[in-house]
């Protein structure tokens, strides 16, 4: 099979972005958004999705980051959806937690960080959705603007077209927070992305396309 990539640019007054990533593997990565936290966190949805992911991203930052965040989702997102092409044999749903005997169901991660517990749902159904329950604690000395991850998630659910729920279960400390929220959806996107063989010809879908 061919290794599946998407790369796509996005150039404005306010920000260049430039994002690669890769389906099938091996987790390697370069990022460099001028936002260290960011880049940690991407690392990790990475390495935790087997994904290969090069980002060069930089902006508007000395107004504040949210232009920046907000337009690496949305590329984030569009280069999903460009890897993924027609999505015949993908999973679709995913499952980092199977349910039932043929692991059929919402492709969901519960991920443990420390004292945090995350929950991911994802389906990369073509009908975008996105569901945020999560609430970060106010910090003396942020080196991150924590909120801006809403805004992150919904781009790249917007972008992609996919139906994405995050939720934290439980949880004190915003770092662990959004290493748990980051690495489940690697690992939830890794498991709907995956081809099975079964079906390698085929839709996900009744209707016969997503």
């Amino acid at each position: 099979m061919t290794k599946r990539l998407g790369t796509r640019d996005r150039v404005t007054t306010e920000t260049s972005v430039r994002l690669s990533l890769g389906l099938d593997g091996p987790a390697r990565y370069k990022v460099h958004t001028t936002l260290p936290f960011l880049d940690h966190m991407l690392e990790l949805f990475a390495k935790h999705g087997n994904f290969f992911l090069e980002v060069e991203a930089k902006g508007d930052t000395h107004i504040d980051d949210h232009h920046l965040v907000e337009d690496i989702g949305l590329t984030l997102g569009e280069s999903l959806a460009d890897a993924l092409g027609n999505k015949r044999g993908i999973v679709r749903y995913g499952q980092a937690l199977k349910i039932g005997s043929e692991g059929r169901g919402i492709g969901r991660a519960l991920t443990p960080m420390d004292e945090t517990l995350s929950y991911v749902a994802l389906d990369l159904s073509g009908r975008p959705y996105f569901d945020f329950k999560v609430k970060f604690s106010v910090q003396n000395k942020a080196p991150f603007c924590f909120e801006l991850l809403d805004d992150f998630f919904q781009a790249v659910a917007m972008s992609a077209k996919m139906n994405l729920h995050i939720k934290l279960l439980q949880g004190r400390n915003n770092h662990h927070i959004a290493e748990s929220i980051f690495k489940g959806f690697g690992r939830a996107l890794a498991q709907a992305v995956a081809v099975d063989p079964r079906r390698a010809t085929l839709v996900p879908s009744t209707k016969g396309s997503l």
